[in-house]
This record gives C-alpha cells, sequence and structure tokens, in this order.
C-alpha cells in the first residue's frame, strides 16, 4: 500500500524521540528471523518505501551524519573541486573518535540550498550507500539500521514495515 511521504514523514516526526528505542526493539525481533529471507524481504520493502519517500524533501542525514570519507573518496572530490587531496583534507575533513575520517561539519559543507548535493556525482561511499538497507545484507548492518532510524524516515518505516510483516507470518 502506498501511503502519503507527508504522512510518513509527521508519523517519523511524532516518533523521533523514541525512534531508537523503538527501532532497537524492532530490530531483536528481526534478529530472530532467517536472515536470507529477510535480506530479500528488507530489499523490495526498500523500494516500495522510497517510491514514497523523497529523500530531497528531508536530507536529514546531509544535516545530522558526517559520511566517512575514504582515502579514495578524499581523492576523487578533490579533483573533481580541482583542489590537491591535502588541501581538500585540510579544509574538509576530520578524524572522529571511532578513528573515521569524516567531513568535519553537520550539515555538510556541499549540501545545498535546495537539498541536492553540489559534489553528488563524486560523493563518498558512505553518501552512495546510505542507508544501507537495499544492499542484500540488511541483517549484517541490523544494529546500524535502529541508529539510522532516528535520522532517516525511511529507516524507520523500513524497519516498522518489516515487523509488522514478520507479526502477520506468525
Amino acid at each position: 500500500m502506498i501511503r502519503n511521504e507527508e504522512d510518513l514523514m509527521d508519523e517519523w516526526r511524532k516518533a523521533e524521540k523514541r525512534a531508537i528505542y523503538e527501532s532497537n526493539k524492532i530490530t531483536l525481533r528481526l534478529r530472530k528471523r532467517k536472515s536470507k529471507q529477510l535480506d530479500v524481504l528488507a530489499d523490495k520493502v526498500h523500494e516500495e518505501v522510497f517510491t514514497e519517500i523523497n529523500c530531497l524533501n528531508c536530507a536529514n542525514c546531509c544535516k545530522s551524519i558526517p559520511p566517512i570519507v575514504s582515502s579514495a573518496d578524499a581523492q576523487r572530490i578533490a579533483k573533481s573541486l580541482g583542489m590537491k587531496k591535502a588541501d581538500f583534507s585540510a579544509k574538509y575533513l576530520l578524524r572522529d573518535e571511532d578513528g573515521d575520517t569524516v567531513m568535519n561539519a553537520s550539515p555538510c559543507p556541499f549540501l545545498l540550498p535546495d537539498n541536492h548535493c553540489e559534489i553528488y556525482e563524486d560523493r563518498p561511499k558512505a553518501c552512495r550507500a546510505y542507508p544501507h538497507t537495499n544492499d542484500w545484507q540488511f541483517t549484517k548492518n541490523i544494529g546500524l539500521h535502529a541508529v539510522n532510524s532516528k535520522y532517516c524516515p525511511a529507516v524507520f518505516h523500513i524497519l516498522k514495515r518489516l515487523d509488522e510483516n514478520g507479526r502477520r507470518v506468525k
């Protein structure tokens, strides 16, 4: 059933304060399901939710989560900006508390006012893969999905629908 994007966003905003708590409960239930079947279903639900939610109407990930930037990402982005990699790194990157190299600001310095990405064609791999719900390894990243549900309404709704599906199956 296709739902209205505005309703989905409102539901996510209302649940935002408890999203991680609820999502953690859901992911605990999802962990009990067969991983291959869940990966297949997650991919299907991902496609369904993203026909209902347009990332450009939200861009909360770009506003809230500094992405990991690999050395290859930094080189590619620097080249596209006409910069040396060292200059790009000094201006835009930092090492976080986990030891990862990430963008040094939130919102992302390449997020435009209309929620488009200035470096979209050259964006980091982490941005390309986000929210990691359709990579056929959904169960491998299940703990991450609980955290991402706080930032991404699509992840929140993907988890909810997978949970609802599991409850109907029993």
